[in-house]
């Protein structure tokens, strides 16, 4: 048994009033939508929702809405990013070819593999995608 539980209820954790925090709450549906201009991407906004600007040292937090039919671009970099679809279903187009992914997929793309995300589907394809952020 847990000591800090008694009889089944939790104990709260005592505050810290002085340690200030630089935790940032964002929505995206608090911020405009931009489309994505990357040659080879077709009906894609992104939000970037955590970067440097909110004080992130090391990673940042996108948000991408596909439309019906929409992709990001066929392309490789030398980072990994990892993406959560939150809403729709698509696949993501590999070397070896496509794979299929839906709401609740957690996808890593490792440095250097060939990906493209394309919403096949008829509602939009919403996803986070964390990128490591330049160092310096």
């Amino acid at each position: 048994t847990n000591p800090e539980h008694s009889e089944g209820a939790c104990v709260p954790v005592p505050m810290f009033p002085e340690r200030i925090t630089k935790m940032k709450v964002i929505n995206p549906n608090d911020m405009a939508a931009q489309a994505v201009t990357e040659e080879g991407a077709c009906d894609v906004s992104i939000r970037w929702l955590i970067s440097k600007p909110e004080g992130a040292p090391n990673f940042a937090m996108r948000h991408f809405e596909l439309a019906p039919g929409g992709f990001t671009p066929l392309h490789t970099h030398a980072w990994e990013h990892e993406a959560f679809i939150l809403e729709g279903a698509g696949e993501v187009t590999t070397a070896d070819g496509p794979v299929a992914v839906k709401a609740g997929d957690a996808v890593y793309v490792a440095p250097e593999d060939l990906h493209q995300f394309r919403n096949t589907g008829d509602g939009v394809m919403k996803m986070l995608c964390v990128i490591p952020l330049p160092k310096g």
